[in-house]
């Protein structure tokens, strides 16, 4: 089978390989692979070497974003063969430290965690993959190819669960949201958003465009330019861009009681002039929490299927801008004006 394979920080080693079948130990589903999302992670494993291949091999199967259909599943393992499904991205640690062993290995202590197309474990861009049943999550079958926005969904998921948590700390009813940024991240982030019943309001620098007009048919209110210049006061922030001025920025203009969730990470080395002391008294006298969030734990994957299952499927359907096909899968690495999902047709 052909398979998309990379040598992270060696851009020219990024290719179509053929690669053996998938063995059973990987998992007791066997799966078709239909389609793969790209977004940055994979441009930082394929250009910048950020990424580990896994033990023994001397390339790593590429992309953690995943959508197939189940070939083969064993009696009682709760799928059936025609299943639409994904994959997981991330294992517990060997250690089964605290959160891992209580399935939340997102917040795994020790570091020692892999990842499907990331670290130390092939991806899903395979023709065929398998995986362990616990690590599969079955899609609603109308979402069709639109299922493979599931982990990008994922990410979202766990900032509105943590959001929530945080929440109950104090008697407050949240309900103006602003999201910075409209990349896929942001526009899902605003998708939960408007389901929730919240005021949405998503920030991005594109003034015009096919973002500015996924957010209106949202329902909920585009703005371009800086966060100063909104007459808003957030209750809750979803970050979405990493970029740092931005989110100092953002820091300043929330509400009182403000839940800021971090979800971005800055790739590159600005540094920001600012009030420190200013900054931390805002954020005392306000009662204010900011808190990073990074990858998903299954329950978090079943939120995303669920929201995607309840989402309108013309708009997710503009998200998928681009369709690139397995053979000339390097393609979709190349970022363009108007992209917001790219994807690989691993079938094509």
């Amino acid at each position: 089978m052909r398979a998309a394979t990379v040598v992270p920080g060696q851009p020219d080693q990024a290719r179509v390989d053929d690669v053996a079948d998938p063995a059973e130990s990987d998992g007791a589903l066997l799966v078709d692979g239909l389609l793969v999302g790209v977004c940055g992670t994979d441009y930082e494993i394929a250009h910048e070497g950020y990424g580990w291949v896994p033990e023994g091999h001397d390339r790593l199967v590429l992309f953690h974003e995943s959508m197939g259909r189940v070939v083969q599943a064993p009696a009682g393992s709760g799928f059936t063969a025609g299943d639409s499904v994904v994959g997981i991205v991330r294992r517990p640690c060997p250690q089964r430290c605290r959160p891992c062993a209580h399935r939340e290995w997102d917040f795994c202590a020790t570091g020692d965690y892999t990842e499907r197309g990331i670290k130390q474990r092939d991806g899903y861009g395979s023709q065929r993959w398998r995986v362990e049943p616990d690590f599969a999550v079955k899609l609603d079958p109308a979402l069709g190819t639109l299922g493979v926005l599931t982990e990008p969904t994922s990410v979202v998921a766990k900032a509105w669960d943590q959001v929530d948590r945080i929440g109950q700390r104090a008697y407050t009813e949240p309900s103006t949201v602003l999201v910075t940024g409209a990349g896929p991240i942001g526009l899902l982030a605003a998708l939960i958003g408007v389901q929730r019943g919240m005021q949405v309001h998503v920030l991005d620098r594109m003034a015009d465009g096919r973002k500015p007009d996924l957010v209106r048919q949202l329902g909920a209110t585009y703005h371009s330019g800086s966060v100063g210049d909104l007459a808003l006061r957030p209750d809750i922030v979803i970050e979405c861009t990493g970029f740092g001025a931005l989110v100092v920025d953002v820091l300043q203009h929330t509400g009182r009681n403000a839940i800021t969730c971090l979800t971005g990470i800055s790739g590159g080395s600005a540094t920001v002039q600012l009030g420190a002391d200013a900054l931390n008294k805002e954020l005392v006298l306000d009662n204010d929490v900011v808190f990073g969030s990074v990858n998903a734990n299954r329950h978090h994957y079943e939120l995303a299927a669920t929201a995607l299952a309840a989402a309108d499927r013309d708009w997710l359907a503009q998200l998928v801008t681009r369709t690139v096909p397995l053979e000339q899968w390097t393609e979709a690495l190349a970022k363009k004006p108007d992209d917001v999902k790219v994807v690989v047709d691993l079938q094509a």
